[in-house]
């Protein structure tokens, strides 16, 4: 029989209307420890057992008891979905986040040998393209607690982002989004945080241009997060001897695209214009996917020739990479959602060097800005 220790700790610090933070100054321990206590990835010791439940006026078995054959709860929950998403089926599994107040949902996509973590499944069938409102069935609301961030980006590190956020007790739920839809949804208020690689087009600047032109200068802060490559990502060897952004209109080569509004979508667009050629020229213009990763696989599986990505990306699959040049990949956020506490966790953790170098061993990122506030 497996015995268990949940708790009530999350409960009954809100009903006081006590802060982690003040919790945690109280007890003596750091902010993220509570932020794991509540989402039950750590039990404290006895010691710390007794202080927290002297701080909230409560015996010890109030916060904290033994649940046996846990099995998960059933409850159903009426969530918002992301407008870039559509749903299909009932059973579908979902992240939630609660995202000013809204319950957001976002469709978790599987890896290739595993089925995704899930906080919900889709319990009734929608074919309406959101956002809707729908029905879910809940089987974990640890996304009622407030140390989870909803990101929308294209970032393909975002997972690794999350790991190292998840050591400080915050858990980052990432929406797959290219930048112009990224910037859509923060508008919206369905995210906390958009990431965006859009420099502007005229003059190549960084992302605060296309920033400033959504959101004005009052309404938003932006912090640097990375420096990547962007360029053609090939078969290894380069079979096809692709070396420039012109011969995407050799006859014999196809492309992958990226869909309208990616970052990479309008680096082509751009470079395709420069040269004066026609994309409708270019086979596989008009073939597109949704993705840095997605992309790149197409060409590990041979049914493109090549796509415009990162450097990342074709070194995650064993690919080459002919580079076209450097972006700056920022996150953006609502000034209003700026001292919350997870997301001062998130701009605290971008300028430690431990992240910085983690990152960049696993990406090859430039990770050397990352933190800095742009605006």
């Amino acid at each position: 029989m497996e015995i268990e220790v949940q708790n009530h700790l999350s409960q009954l610090r809100r009903k006081r209307g006590i802060s982690a933070a003040q919790l945690a100054s109280t007890v003596g321990v750091s902010r993220q420890t509570i932020y794991a206590i509540e989402a039950e990835t750590y039990v404290p010791n006895t010691v710390l057992g007794l202080k927290l439940a002297h701080a909230l006026d409560v015996q010890v078995e109030e916060i904290f008891c033994l649940r046996q054959d846990a099995s998960p709860s059933s409850t159903i929950q009426s969530v918002e979905f992301l407008p870039e998403h559509e749903l299909t089926h009932p059973g579908q599994p979902l992240r939630l986040c609660s995202v000013n107040g809204r319950p957001i949902a976002v469709p978790s996509e599987p890896g290739i040998w595993e089925l995704p973590s899930a906080d919900a499944v889709l319990a009734e069938e929608t074919t309406v393209r959101g956002p809707v409102m729908a029905k879910a069935r809940v089987i974990d609301d640890a996304w009622q607690q407030d140390n989870r961030i909803l990101i929308a980006g294209c970032d393909p590190a975002a997972a690794l982002t999350a790991r190292c956020l998840q050591r400080k007790g915050v858990e980052l739920i990432v929406s797959y989004q290219n930048s112009s839809s990224a910037m859509a949804l923060l508008k919206k208020g369905f995210v906390h945080i958009a990431g965006t690689h859009l420099p502007d087009r005229k003059t190549g600047a960084s992302n605060l241009p296309d920033v400033v032109r959504i959101f004005g200068k009052t309404s938003v802060a932006m912090f640097a997060y990375a420096v990547w490559e962007e360029g053609i990502v090939v078969d290894h060897g380069n079979p096809k001897s692709i070396a420039a952004i012109s011969d995407l209109a050799r006859s014999g080569v196809r492309m992958t695209n990226r869909e309208k509004g990616a970052g990479c979508r309008r680096l082509l667009d751009s470079e395709l214009q420069k040269l004066g050629i026609d994309a409708q020229s270019v086979n596989g213009y008009d073939h597109v996917v949704y993705g840095h990763l997605p992309a790149a696989r197409e060409v590990k599986a041979k049914a493109s020739d090549c796509c415009i990505s990162t450097r990342a990306a074709a070194q995650t699959l064993g690919l080459d990479f002919v580079p076209l040049g450097t972006k700056q990949y920022d996150l953006v956020m609502l000034k209003s959602n700026l001292m919350l506490p997870s997301i001062q966790a998130l701009i605290e953790m971008l300028g430690q060097s431990a992240f910085r170098r983690e990152l960049e061993a696993a990406t090859a990122y430039d990770m050397h800005l990352a933190g800095n506030r742009i605006l």
